[in-house]
């Protein structure tokens, strides 16, 4: 049994610098406006840069750019402009993007996006964070620090409807998974979200009455609240990854362990979702 963590926060008197991508809204927006309530000097990046910088000023961050999480060189452009914040402390990928439709339904562009933003994202700015930690430590400036990945409930197993999606989730989870065992004598910790559906412009983007947002909508929406301080709580904790809520994350384990007998369940589950979807529009 894991007992009860202390809030962590950035110790009085040493700011850290963090960098938030895809943060100016929803899920991303919501974790910057908590490491900057944690005492970060938060920079909120995002593809898009005028509203990075406009929701930076109404959350009190230090500061807002433009980001392609794509760009392997722009991530370590990045990383340099939060160390002239203050030494970087913590880096959350959270960039993504969410395009349903079978595996032979989606569009040659769609399903590169999904590996290049969900999966590789995190990789680019993983290796920028690392090196920015590693040259602080060499120089004396400070050791350490946190990595957190925003990934998805589909990662643990097979979403009809979401295949390429969750694929490139599970793959961010399993590059989260190595990372944090291949630094964690550096003192850098690495972790991974994975949340149930989550009510945003993503969810909201899919089909309507397609299997994968019925699927989704078959378990319980969470807040882009609650996917924050599940996230950020786990800072400065050897937790890797945890799911929210816990028994779908259980559900999902048990589908990628025995596929043919739980993928038996979808119907029921499609049908769930399309009611409740239904019922909102009521």
């Amino acid at each position: 049994m894991i007992g009860r963590r202390r809030r962590h926060e950035v110790p009085a008197g040493t700011p850290r610098s963090a960098v938030v991508t895809g943060a100016a809204r929803g899920i991303g927006e919501a974790i910057a406006t908590e490491l900057v309530g944690r005492g970060y000097r938060v920079l909120v990046t995002d593809l898009d840069g005028a509203a990075a910088t406009a929701t930076a000023e109404r959350i009190g961050a230090a500061g807002g750019a433009a980001y392609d999480v794509t760009d392997p060189a722009a991530a370590h452009d990045v990383a340099a402009r939060a160390r002239e914040i203050a030494p970087l402390g913590a880096w959350v990928s959270n960039a993504g993007v969410g395009v349903d439709g079978a595996v032979t339904e989606l569009s040659d562009e769609h399903a590169r996006a999904l590996v290049e933003v969900n999966m590789l994202g995190p990789v680019w700015g993983a290796r920028a964070a690392v090196a920015a930690f590693r040259e602080q430590a060499t120089a004396g400036a400070a050791r350490g620090g946190e990595i957190g990945v925003t990934v998805s409930l589909s990662a643990l197993g097979p979403v009809p409807g979401l295949s390429v999606y969750a694929a490139s989730k599970a793959g961010a989870l399993s590059v989260v998974s190595g990372l944090a065992s291949e630094v964690r004598r550096e003192g850098i910790r690495v972790h991974a979200i994975c949340p149930d559906g989550v009510d945003t412009a993503l969810l909201r983007g899919m089909r309507p009455g397609g299997q994968a947002q019925a699927l989704v909508r078959s378990g319980m929406l969470v807040t882009p609240e609650q996917v924050a301080t599940g996230l950020v709580g786990m800072f400065g904790t050897a937790r890797v990854y945890r799911t929210i809520p816990a028994w779908r994350g259980a559900m999902m384990r048990a589908t990628a362990v025995l596929p043919g007998p739980m993928l038996r369940l979808e119907p029921a589950m499609r049908a769930i979702g399309a009611r409740r979807a239904r019922s909102l529009q009521e």
